[in-house]
């Protein structure tokens, strides 16, 4: 296997060169920008995951000029910048497309459509993960869990939900961003490009009509446990008393409910030789002894 010259220079331990600097027009912008996210913090290093953000609103990714930018506005190293940039998955260090697709491959999704989505999207889209297709539109990729169970098999594009997928409307959803369409997400804001979501992600205001008051809410079923935690009561829980002995009578004041109020079956306590197994026919061998 051959090695080109800057992979052996790096494998020598020799220095890069330093990184290109920003145009001057571009650096003034965003040492404009930059200003404002750091006054929103009493400690300026505070201030680095939406500036890295920014500067990936600059070219689609963070490359080593943003880092470099980075690390000069908040008297950082560019070693603690990278170490950053380097651990959360949103910064890309790679070009990347207007769209990032993302298929949920966890558990839930997976076994219920996420794995053959996702293989079908590569096919489609001839791509593998973390890829981006030729025209610069689409980069695919596997993702964790979005807390979207309820709604599997969940896709993301540029963050926002697109519930209860199947192969082909993920293929439909892909071709339409490719070809320019209009494409709604199932819940809250609309679509913008990778570099504008990431601009928003740095602090900045959508400004587009309705982007803040759309609802990205998961509907009832997902704001249960937000309600628990903020001490809403808990349905309640109704299990049948077992009959026979004094401690087995209602209380008084006690609501017995009917068997169809249960909410599931494991309401419904059974005498612990219930779930045994049934005995074979005949005698065991310690019996017939």
């Amino acid at each position: 296997m051959t090695t080109s010259s800057s992979e052996q220079g790096v494998s020598l331990g020799m220095p890069q060169l330093p990184p290109p600097a920003y145009p001057d027009d571009v650096r003034a912008r965003l040492e404009t920008d930059a200003r404002e996210v750091v006054a929103r913090y009493p400690d300026s290093r505070s201030a680095l995951l939406p500036l890295l953000h920014l500067v990936q609103a600059e070219e689609g990714h963070v490359t080593r000029t943003g880092m470099q930018f980075c690390a000069d506005v908040l008297d950082l190293t560019t070693a603690e910048v990278t170490a950053v940039a380097t651990f959360y998955s949103m910064y890309r260090r790679r070009p990347s497309g207007d769209y990032q697709v993302g298929v949920c491959t966890n558990t839930l999704c997976a076994v219920l459509g996420g794995d053959a989505i996702f293989s079908a999207l590569q096919e489609h889209l001839g791509v593998g993960n973390g890829e981006t297709t030729d025209d610069g539109k689409i980069t695919l990729e596997h993702i964790e869990c979005n807390a979207a169970c309820d709604f599997a098999p969940v896709v993301m594009v540029n963050w926002e939900f697109f519930d209860n997928q199947t192969v082909a409307s993920a293929r439909s959803l892909v071709d339409d961003l490719r070809q320019g369409r209009d494409v709604e997400p199932t819940r809250g804001a609309p679509l913008c490009t990778f570099k504008e979501t990431a601009r928003i992600l740095a602090g900045f205001p959508d400004e587009r009509p309705g982007a803040v008051e759309a609802s990205g809410s998961a509907g009832p079923a997902s704001l249960v446990g937000l309600r628990l935690a903020r001490g809403e009561t808990a349905p309640a829980r109704v299990v049948h008393p077992r009959d026979g002995g004094p401690h087995d009578q209602p209380q008084q004041g006690v609501h017995d409910p009917s068997p169809a109020e249960h909410l599931s079956s494991h309401d419904a306590p059974q005498e612990t030789s219930d779930s045994d197994p049934a005995h074979p026919a005949g005698p065991t061998t310690e019996e017939g002894e």
